[in-house]
């Protein structure tokens, strides 16, 4: 690699080299990750990995690919580039598991306007810890630097993640039933949707952003930059006691949306409103903006990132099983018959 080096290309905006040390300075970060699978290092042409496939008669690999979106200014904002990694992670996997599969292994693409090393190394050691927490390892990305296109420190963070399950015990949403009951688990706060109107609401300026929230406990920026919650351990482990219908991540869409996905034709979801306790950030949101409650649910997780469907008899035994497990859960709604949708009353 000493060798690699363009007069040329660096005079563009491009320093190969850069990259060279940002890598090196990721390697640390990307080791805590190793799992069993992992067949390559980092910096070959492919991430390679074997999945273990002993028990299962059908294997069924899960993809799912996502961003952080525009949440990224308020790290630019505050110069705090480790917790979008997770975001990155969490808005991948949290997919991935609605199925009932296992992330095994998550790829990242990062984009920069100019490559400062330990701002990689920073990002990329936030998507190690989401991959630790989503119990899948980094096996390889891409840093792409892209001067005159992205202003320089700023970046664009992006990943794909892969997970595998028994077609068996993939979650079957057509087993639904009038009566079933939806259990909420708590979000984290905004995770990472919805960020076009936050900052519509507040813009990113240091008068904005720094000012301590007594209602937050926090300034603004803190508040917003707390990373997506990864549910992928608590709903692998929920599955192996309870009769999971269907599993819904509520991501940009909000209840209104994302809900339905799960759901098979004939069956709707009523939640109840009075059983929702909603964190003061969407309050002070709906507040300041004066954004509609149903914009509000259409929009916005409401704190709730997971909504999962069983039968009302595994309720309790659901519920207690993710309090167990370190999850804030409840029952917040039913299922019923009638048009796919959901109704909040």
């Amino acid at each position: 690699m000493e060798k690699s080096f363009s007069e040329s290309y660096k005079a563009a905006g491009v320093d190969v080299t850069a990259g060279y040390k940002a890598v090196e300075l990721m390697k640390k970060h990307v080791a805590r990750t190793i799992t069993p699978g992992v067949v390559s290092d980092i910096g070959g042409f492919g991430g390679l990995f074997a999945p273990d496939i002993s028990g299962m008669k059908e294997p069924v690999l899960v993809s799912g690919t996502d961003g952080v979106g525009t949440k990224l200014k308020l790290a630019f904002f505050s110069g705090k580039n480790d917790t979008v990694g997770i975001d990155c992670v969490a808005m991948c996997a949290n997919d991935v598991v609605c199925c009932g599969a296992k992330p095994i292994f998550f790829l990242d693409y990062l984009a920069v306007g100019k490559n400062y090393p330990e701002q990689v190394a920073e990002l990329v050691s936030g998507v190690a810890e989401g991959c630790v927490q989503a119990g899948c390892a980094l096996i390889g990305g891409e840093t792409a630097e892209m001067p005159n296109f992205y202003p320089d420190g700023e970046y664009d963070l992006a990943g794909f993640c892969v997970g595998i399950v028994d077609k068996s015990k993939i979650f079957d949403n057509s087993e639904t039933a009038a009566g079933d009951v939806v259990i909420g688990i708590a979000s984290s706060g905004v995770h990472s949707n919805g960020f076009s109107l936050v900052r519509k609401i507040f813009p990113v300026t240091s008068e904005i952003m720094n000012a301590y929230s007594d209602l937050l406990g926090a300034p603004l920026w803190e508040t917003l930059l707390t990373p997506t919650k990864i549910y992928v351990k608590s709903i692998l482990a929920l599955a192996e006691k309870v009769d999971i219908k269907s599993v819904s991540h509520i991501t940009g869409g909000g209840f209104y949306e994302n809900i339905p996905r799960s759901l098979p034709e004939g069956k709707k979801i009523v939640i109840d409103r009075d059983s929702l306790d909603i964190p003061p950030i969407f309050s002070l949101i709906k507040a300041k903006g004066d954004v509609p409650e149903r914009d509000m649910f259409n929009t916005f997780n409401m704190g709730y990132g997971m909504c999962v469907v069983v039968p009302s008899s595994q309720a309790d035994e659901a519920v207690g099983i993710l309090r167990s497990l370190g999850e804030k859960a409840s029952v917040i709604g039913y299922v019923a018959d009638g048009e796919k949708g959901v109704e909040i009353r």
